[in-house]
């Protein structure tokens, strides 16, 4: 199966200090792909590295077969790759649908952007709930289905979640589980998913990698890194 996604030989600094080294990861169409690891292993400067939001020293991406490191953020949004930032990033004093028509500043399709809102408030219908309210007012796991709204708006052919669950009631991060596998799903998006909750990433991901200081430690389905030792001990806390 030929790669959506290709991050190859990967090599990114911060000053002189490596986060990533020689980290390859493959990111095919209809996909949902699971980085897991503990702070500072290096999941979400792979996502930094993607977007263009880092350079990166050596190595290369490429994306629908086409290189795409050293091409300009907006750019690369164009091409169809969204972002989820961790910790949110709402527009707080903007209301929910300001804040989701922030994410089709690149498009022009007054229809098309119509049709998208439509999609995405029948796939979070508590920001339908709340289409008028600031989005600074809600609750930590609805910015979460705000953000991921938002990133929806630009019509992605791949979309990048940055620790989703990650300041979320339990609760709601089962729905936010439940959303991403739907949009994989329904939607025919490719996901590449950075979470520190790796036994929800493993489950709802089709494959996996794990690392460990800047460097892909393990990698293979997700199942097979639901029941391998190593990733039990390492990442998943032990036995189940």
């Amino acid at each position: 199966m030929d790669a959506l996604l290709k991050f190859e030989d990967v090599e990114l600094y911060y000053d002189h200090v490596y986060a990533l080294k020689g980290v390859s990861v493959e990111v095919h169409e209809g996909e949902t792909v699971a980085l897991i690891g503990a702070n500072g292993a290096g999941k979400s400067s792979i996502l930094r590295a993607i977007t263009g939001l880092r350079r990166i020293r050596s190595g290369q991406i490429q994306y629908q077969g086409k290189r795409i490191d050293g091409i300009a953020p907006d750019e690369i949004v164009r091409m169809g790759i969204s972002m989820v930032p961790e910790a949110r990033r709402v527009f707080p004093y903007m209301s929910v649908r300001d804040n989701l028509l922030m994410g089709a500043f690149t498009r022009s399709d007054k229809a098309g952007i119509q049709q998208s809102m439509e999609m995405v408030l029948a796939r979070f219908p508590r920001l339908k709930e709340r289409y008028s309210q600031q989005a600074g007012t809600m609750s930590g796991g609805e910015q979460q289905m705000l953000v991921i709204g938002r990133a929806l708006m630009a019509r992605p052919r791949l979309l990048l979640l940055d620790e989703p669950s990650l300041g979320v009631a339990p609760k709601l991060v089962q729905d936010i589980a439940r959303s991403i596998v739907a949009i994989n799903r329904d939607e025919k998006v490719s996901v590449l998913l950075v979470e520190q909750n790796s036994r929800m990433a493993l489950r709802i991901s089709n494959r996996a990698y794990a690392l460990t200081t800047g460097k892909v430690a393990l990698s293979g389905t997700s199942s097979e890194l639901l029941t391998d030792e190593r990733v039990r001990h390492l990442y998943l806390g032990g036995e189940f």
